[in-house]
């Protein structure tokens, strides 16, 4: 029987990638995407492109509500998304989004019977998230094999991040050479509801170094939102 796997879906570049990947080595993907109270939500309906250009099995979109808890610039309006690089953990880190990601990524899996989570987190070209480390990642396959009734009974979870030591540019890479159509994608902080991107938040910037340092073209759309986003002929890095 064919192997399944549990794959988070942002509708980012990363975890677009890691879709391929998990497709290309043979698993069945149940892909599962989380609003998760993201001002970025235009992030789920690239999502849904993405699930049906690489072939999920399925793909589910559920619901929780960071929002309540707020503190993050990504779920509270009323805190600026920075246009410009910040030194530390910055303030569009959302409080414990991984842990929570993960968990119910988890619990879908005991459903479906997978035992193979991915998740696009990435280390090289983050923005200082203390839920993209190696450590993190560790420490959750733990937890996931300590605190199921798969686990317990035998069938413990592998929890995969293949990207994590990528850089931007090779991730780029490896998804085109996997078909991946990164004109799908978003990940813009402060995308419109159309999914053209800003052109000045940390995403935008990573994204556009990303692909000038691949040497290939950026398939990203812009627009001169509010803050002075740039077009893509004007991107500031």
């Amino acid at each position: 029987m064919t192997a399944r796997a549990v794959v988070l879906l942002s509708g980012g570049l990363d975890s677009a990638t890691v879709l391929a990947i998990a497709r290309a080595e043979g698993f069945e993907c149940h892909a599962l995407s989380v609003r998760y109270g993201q001002r970025h939500d235009a992030e789920l309906d690239a999502a849904v492109r993405v699930a049906a250009a690489l072939g999920a099995h399925e793909h589910r979109v559920i619901g929780v509500d960071l929002g309540a808890i707020g503190g993050s610039a990504l779920t509270d309006p009323s805190i600026p998304v920075p246009t410009a690089p910040t030194e530390g953990i910055p303030v569009t880190y959302v409080p414990a989004r991984n842990t929570v990601l993960l968990s119910l990524a988890l619990g879908f899996a005991e459903v479906a019977g997978a035992h193979t989570l991915f998740i696009g987190v990435n280390a090289v070209d983050y923005s200082g998230y203390p839920d993209c480390r190696p450590a993190f990642i560790d420490a959750f396959e733990r937890l996931a094999t300590l605190a199921t009734k798969a686990g317990v009974e035998g069938a413990p979870f592998a929890v995969r991040a293949p990207l994590i030591r990528s850089s931007k540019a090779e991730i780029i890479r490896r998804g085109l050479a996997l078909g991946v159509d990164y004109a799908l994608t978003v990940s813009c902080y402060r995308a419109d509801a159309d999914g053209r991107a800003c052109g000045e938040c940390d995403a935008c910037r990573i994204r556009a170094r990303g692909f000038r340092d691949a040497g290939v073209p950026d398939p990203t759309r812009y627009h001169r939102g509010a803050g002075g986003g740039c077009s893509a002929g004007g991107l500031r890095l």
